[in-house]
């Protein structure tokens, strides 16, 4: 059996856990004043060039996006986001719970925002207001819930758009590094123009192990209560900070990336060479849509194989998800399964 339903189902990377041994050595201050996450920073700081940088260590992806959202929002105010966005599906009204906001659902085109879809939405609340709620934040996914990848120009009309509005952008960045493997630019260019990001360690090999990272320096003014407040300040921080700094040591998170974006692309080369099968998105990180014969798709969860049905995207669609832990042997056991159970054959 073939695990593809998603990149929360791989293991730890051995470097994480190795890290976290280390870190379990002897006593460290708490809260985040120990040396680790003091070292996290500074490698954060390295990485996305940013000299201002500061980061807040927390336990979950989908509390993260809220009390990122929430630190920077009021609730009369509204973020902005796609059909697709983690924050409007599957967080359980989480990030309305922290912030009080509203969410705002934007036209996309490939899951991703775009520049008149934002214009139309601050027009509509303009003309409304203050009946309706004011948009405050922009909030887009690197990379995206369908799989796709913002460009460097994309992020940079976004930000033209938020600045000419005063608002903020927010970027849950759950699959960052397969984003940034994708692009095949620096960290620093595939988060252009974010003010706060959602740091994701745990799909790209770790456990419980995210952080809000803060980009924009105005924005770091009392997070720190926020961080508290929120139920997301670790007591021993010392082993959710080495866990992300085991990954941006020797850019291991996007070498694991570029493993896990070159799998999934094996696997979509494989698939759309069969009859009946057809690619719903094109395939850019780690991530895959697919339309498939009902009776293929009940075959191969038979015979063990781990994927979801994906009705957003319309009837017979699946999701396939690759990781660092995906291997070709495995892609190849899942395509030669394909085609074994191919209707028609």
């Amino acid at each position: 059996m073939v695990w593809f339903a998603s990149d929360n189902t791989a293991p730890m990377h051995p470097a994480v856990l190795a890290a976290l041994g280390a870190a379990n050595e002897g006593h460290a201050a708490s809260y985040g004043a120990d040396d680790i996450t003091a070292r996290l920073n500074a490698r954060l700081r390295e990485v996305f060039g940013n000299p201002h940088l500061r980061a807040f260590p927390t336990f979950n992806g989908s509390a993260t996006n809220g009390v990122a959202l929430a630190s920077i929002m009021r609730p009369f105010e509204a973020t902005i986001a796609t059909r697709d966005a983690h924050i409007q599906n599957d967080e359980c009204g989480l990030p309305e719970f922290f912030t009080g906001a509203k969410i705002l659902i934007a036209p996309d085109v490939l899951g991703k925002l775009t520049p008149e879809g934002i214009e139309a939405i601050v027009a509509l609340s303009q003309d409304h207001a203050p009946h309706a709620a004011r948009p405050k934040v922009i909030s887009l996914t690197q990379s995206t819930e369908i799989g796709t990848v913002y460009s460097v120009e994309e992020l940079r009309a976004l930000r033209a758009v938020a600045d000419r509005h005063g608002l903020l952008i927010h970027m849950d960045g759950a699959r960052l590094a397969n984003g940034v493997a994708a692009l095949g630019v620096s960290p620093a260019k595939a988060v252009t123009g974010v003010d706060i990001l959602s740091f994701g360690g745990t799909k790209a090999g770790a456990a419980l192990a995210e952080a809000v990272v803060i980009l924009n320096p105005a924005l770091i003014r009392d997070f720190e209560y926020w961080h508290k407040r929120m139920g997301q300040l670790p007591s021993k921080m010392r082993f959710v900070s080495a866990q992300l700094l085991a990954l941006l040591e020797d850019d291991l998170w996007l070498t694991l990336a570029r493993h896990a974006n070159g799998m999934a692309q094996r696997l979509a080369e494989g698939l759309s060479q069969l009859a009946g099968v057809s690619l719903v998105y094109p395939q850019a990180a780690n991530a895959l849509f697919v339309t498939l014969p009902p009776a293929l798709a009940e075959a191969l969860q038979a015979a063990g194989h781990r994927f979801y049905p994906w009705s957003l995207a319309g009837e017979h669609v699946y999701r396939l998800v690759c990781s660092f832990a995906t291997t070709e042997d495995e892609v190849t056991a899942f395509l030669t399964d394909c085609q074994t159970h191919l209707p028609g054959r």
